[in-house]
Formats: structure tokens, C-alpha cells, sequence
């Protein structure tokens, strides 16, 4: 039941939001009271049942709630006699328009950090509470709480309004909202930092986020091809650690265990996408995750189509891992001395200096090429430089495992 009560809050938390915006303004106050409306229903629902009408329920408690907060605010500000002679606003009407697509775009709204935009996403449309925001990120609940309050008071004093930007500015509002439900996705399924390989709560709200994004705007090819990167990649997850954490590589996986339906859902949509969009940066990612994941046995992979699809994203969107893996596809095709070479040209570059995965890969492609000790120092290497403990395990564990016997 509590699990039930916890997807259907997480669910109804932006429309609940909208609907306060759109009728009372001022994002941060109304924020405050949905919040506490969730509060509510997470302690009353489970015990007394969930109402017949659960959205006209939420929006009625934090329809009241804001008064209160209004009622408050006046006070504070000296306003008593003025504020008395105006009749607070009527609670919010239940809404037949659901304004997630606004509040996602309010939430990433280009004033603020990146970091803001992620904590900010996650607790309005997420419906997340501050402490499993910090949780996931394993940071301090106050800091994630002060990230969220510096994002309202910036919203505000940027004078940002709750509606959709002009459709000029739609696109690259759009992109930074698909920008920030990766990074949401990637925390949650390589995990920075910290003894969890997995923060499949994060995972599964960037997905559940972009299905949402998707029912919105089912025209964007762009969209369509970031839920398929998650889906395809999330796939993976059950094959990618075993019993005791312990980090499995995708050549190693056991693919009967890969998520057979979710496979499926990410190729039909990532193949719809390619053959009516214009070619985007996700929709790439998502084809070669689709690559790998099609192939029933590590040595069917087709590499040469994913060095193709590498070569297209690099033209197209350039970056140091994008960079990295176009390596290992370089070498899985030319061979690992080609794939050294360019490792060696690509390692210039100061985004990748001192970086674990630079380190990674040099060790596979030296352990490729049969330099075994000099894999075993690089793969040692990576390992003191990574913050994930079950990365690091599996690069100490790969070390040992070219030490010499004796």
C-alpha cells in the first residue's frame, strides 16, 4: 500500500503544482505548500485509504496551505491592515490541463545552476522529499535543501513566469530539460561517488520523468531517443552486478538476465525516431546501445556499426566520453595498437587529464595488446582515482589478476 501511495504522490506532484501556479503564482511559496500537501497524504492515505478523488485532495490541502503561507507572508511584511482589507485567494480549481511540460521547463530554467536544475526537477516534478534527494546524491540533506531554496529565490528574482516559453526558444529550453533527465539517469546508474554502483531510485524517476516529457511532445525525435538510451541501458542492470555488488563488464554479462521487454520498447522507439526526426545526439546513443544489446553474444557485436554511429555523434556532439568510447570501438575494429594511438592524441585534451576512465581504458587496450604488466599498473591506476567503490573493486580486481605469480 505505502509503495502504491509513494508512485501515486510522485505522479500527481507536478500536475498538483501546476494547477497552484497557474491559480496563485509565486512558484516557491506554492512549492512549500504541495510539499506539505505530500507530507500529509503520505501519513493520512496509507492509514485511512486513498481518497476518491486524490489530485482534488492534494490541490484542496495545498490550495490551504498557500493561504496560509499568503496570510503569513503579509504579516511578516507589515502589511496586516492592506492585507486585511483584500480577500485571500479562493482555493485552486482542480485542473483538466496537466502543465508538467511548464514545470519542467520552469525547474530548468536558464538562470540557474545545474546543479539547482537537478535538485530543483526532482523534488517539483519528481515529487521527491529533500532527504531522498540528498540520499541519492549522498550529500547533505542542508545542502540539497539550500540548492532548492537559493533555485526558488532565483526563479523569483529572475522574474520568470509559469508559462511556456515563446516557440522560438521552445528547442533549446527543451534540450536543457533532456540534458538534466540524463544526468538524473547517469547518477543513478553509475553512481559518482559512494559504496552503490545503482541509485535505481534515480533511474527509475528519470525514466518515469521522460515518459512523461514523451506524452508531451511525441513529435520530438530527440526525446523519443533519450527514453530509449534509458531503456536500453537500464535493461542491463540486473546482469551488472552480482550477489555481492560487485561491478560485471558487458562482456561478461549474462544476457539472459537483460530486461527482454524494455529491449524491445527502446529499439521500436529509437527506429521510429531515426526514420521520421531529424538525426540527434540521443537518438545516436540510443542506436548503439540498441547494437549492443541486440547481440545475443559479446563476439556478435557489431563493432563496425558502432564505430559509424561513434563517428556521427562525434561530429555531431563532441565530448570526452563520447571521445573515450569511440576509442575502444576504434580498437574492438582496427585493433588495439590504432586504439593506443588515438588514446594517446586524445589524453592531450585537459577534460580527460587525470581522469579514472582514461586510465580504464588505456589498461584494456595494453591488456588487448598483450602488455600485460603495463596493464596491471594502469588498471591500479584508475582504481585510486575513481570515488565509486565497486568500480574500484573491479579495477584492483583486474590488477590482481595481471600481477605476476610468485
Amino acid at each position: 500500500m505505502k509503495t502504491e501511495v509513494e508512485d501515486l504522490l510522485r505522479e500527481l506532484a507536478p500536475q498538483v503544482l501546476g494547477a497552484l501556479v497557474r491559480h496563485f503564482g509565486g512558484f516557491g511559496t506554492c512549492e512549500d505548500a504541495v510539499q506539505e500537501a505530500l507530507l500529509a497524504a503520505s501519513l493520512q492515505w496509507p492509514v485511512e485509504g486513498v481518497p476518491e478523488n486524490p489530485k482534488g485532495w492534494l490541490v484542496t490541502v495545498a490550495s490551504r496551505r498557500r493561504i496560509e503561507l499568503w496570510r503569513s507572508e503579509s504579516a511578516r511584511r507589515r502589511r496586516e491592515e492592506s492585507a486585511a482589507a483584500q480577500a485571500p485567494p479562493e482555493p485552486a480549481p482542480v485542473p483538466s490541463v496537466d502543465d508538467t511540460l511548464t514545470l519542467l521547463l520552469l525547474c530548468c530554467h536558464p538562470s540557474l545552476t545545474r546543479a539547482s536544475q537537478v535538485a530543483l526537477t526532482l523534488r517539483a516534478v519528481g515529487g521527491l522529499s529533500t532527504a531522498e534527494i540528498a540520499r541519492a546524491f549522498l550529500v547533505p540533506e542542508a545542502t540539497i535543501g539550500q540548492r532548492i531554496s537559493r533555485a526558488k529565490q532565483r526563479i523569483k528574482a529572475s522574474g520568470a513566469e509559469f508559462r511556456m516559453p515563446p516557440e522560438a526558444e521552445l528547442p533549446e529550453r527543451t534540450a536543457t530539460v533532456l540534458h538534466v533527465l540524463y544526468l538524473i539517469f547517469n547518477e543513478g546508474y553509475t553512481a559518482s561517488s559512494g559504496a552503490e554502483l545503482h541509485r535505481v531510485e534515480l533511474t527509475a524517476e528519470a525514466i518515469r520523468l521522460t515518459r512523461q516529457l514523451r506524452a508531451r511532445l511525441p513529435e520530438d525525435g530527440e526525446v523519443a531517443g533519450l527514453l530509449a538510451l534509458m531503456l536500453l541501458t537500464d535493461a542491463r542492470r540486473p546482469a551488472r552486478t552480482r550477489p555481492d555488488g560487485a561491478l560485471v563488464p558487458l562482456g561478461e554479462q549474462d544476457r539472459g538476465l537483460w530486461d527482454g521487454a524494455a529491449i524491445a520498447e527502446g529499439v521500436t522507439l529509437v527506429s521510429e525516431a531515426l526514420a521520421s526526426s531529424p538525426i540527434g545526439p540521443y537518438q545516436l546513443q540510443a542506436a548503439i546501445a540498441a547494437v549492443h544489446d541486440e547481440a545475443e553474444r559479446p563476439e556478435d557485436t557489431g563493432w563496425t556499426e558502432i564505430l559509424g554511429l561513434y563517428e556521427l555523434l562525434n561530429a555531431l556532439a563532441p565530448g570526452p566520453m563520447v571521445t573515450l568510447n569511440r576509442i575502444v570501438a576504434v580498437a574492438m575494429v582496427r585493433g588495439a595498437r590504432e586504439g593506443l594511438a588515438e588514446l594517446d592524441r586524445a589524453s592531450a585534451d585537459p577534460a580527460l587529464a587525470g581522469h579514472h576512465r582514461v586510465d580504464s581504458v588505456r589498461a584494456h587496450l595494453l591488456d588487448m595488446a598483450g602488455e600485460t604488466e603495463a596493464a596491471r599498473a594502469h588498471y591500479s591506476l584508475a582504481a585510486r582515482r575513481t570515488l565509486s567503490l565497486p568500480e574500484r573493486r573491479y579495477l584492483e580486481s583486474r590488477a590482481m589478476s595481471k600481477a605476476r605469480p610468485g
